[in-house]
């Protein structure tokens, strides 16, 4: 029998919030189903090497697309990210290489793939709250900037006291949408070139900033996650909410 990943509290607790969404039946091989969809998250395999043990393959496949197109895992993520301490709200991206499998989408959309000095590639965009944990998520093609995403990401993220980033989102439009529209004080350094200085920093918040970096270093363990071989950019959004899902339910043990 492969190595499952959820303790019977924690699948007891996603189960009840599947049913919550009145677009999931209850049924008992869903356990497996879910598990199997982990394993695949977790290994990176194919759909067709997903061991027999969690089903037919094609059923656990099925079975995700489904969730996916529905919007479930997001669900599932939205709820657990509701406990969030957000005084403070980290934000950064990150840059996933994308496999050749995962290029050529019979659809007319880019499937938030950019091509880049490295290749195809994809990025996510993060927001974790005081405590490291992620709280909002956006993909885009590898090769966009990481400001041209910040109003978006933050909007839908929890209200904060501080928002904390890297000289990459260091612009005043940025700042004034923080402090007018979120009512939020921008924690972010001002590149050498900005006239301004940085008086206003508090260096020791800025030092948690690692948070977010270590919420990268955790979902990056998945090898679904750390190269994206979903061709549909609703796939690997859903697997990408799933990895952040796994941060959430040790609380549940």
């Amino acid at each position: 029998m492969p190595r499952t990943m959820l303790t019977e509290k924690q699948w007891v607790t996603l189960s009840q919030l599947m049913r919550n969404t009145r677009r999931v039946y209850n049924k008992y091989e869903h356990r497996m189903t879910f598990e199997g969809i982990l394993y695949r998250m977790r290994t990176g395999c194919p759909w067709r090497d997903i061991p027999k043990a969690f089903g037919e393959w094609n059923t656990i496949f099925r079975r995700f697309n489904l969730w996916s197109r529905k919007g479930i895992i997001h669900i599932l993520f939205n709820e657990l990210s509701r406990t969030s301490d957000s005084k403070y709200l980290f934000i950064d991206g990150t840059i996933i290489r994308a496999h050749q499998h995962a290029t050529g989408a019979a659809t007319e959309e880019n499937e938030e793939i950019g091509k880049s000095r490295g290749g195809n590639s994809t990025k996510i965009h993060l927001a974790v709250d005081s405590h490291g944990y992620p709280v909002n998520f956006e993909l885009s093609g590898g090769h966009r900037n990481d400001i041209v995403f910040a109003e978006k990401l933050v909007k839908n993220s929890p209200t904060c006291d501080f928002t904390v980033a890297d000289k990459g989102y260091d612009s005043e439009k940025f700042r004034a949408y923080l402090t007018g529209i979120k009512g939020s004080t921008p924690m972010i350094p001002r590149r050498k070139v900005n006239l301004l200085n940085n008086d206003h920093m508090d260096w020791e918040l800025y030092k948690v900033r690692h948070f977010v970096e270590n919420a990268f270093a955790q979902i990056k363990h998945f090898k679904a996650i750390s190269s994206r071989y979903d061709k549909l950019a609703r796939n690997y959004s859903s697997m990408a909410a799933l990895s952040l899902i796994m941060m959430w339910i040790p609380k549940y043990r």
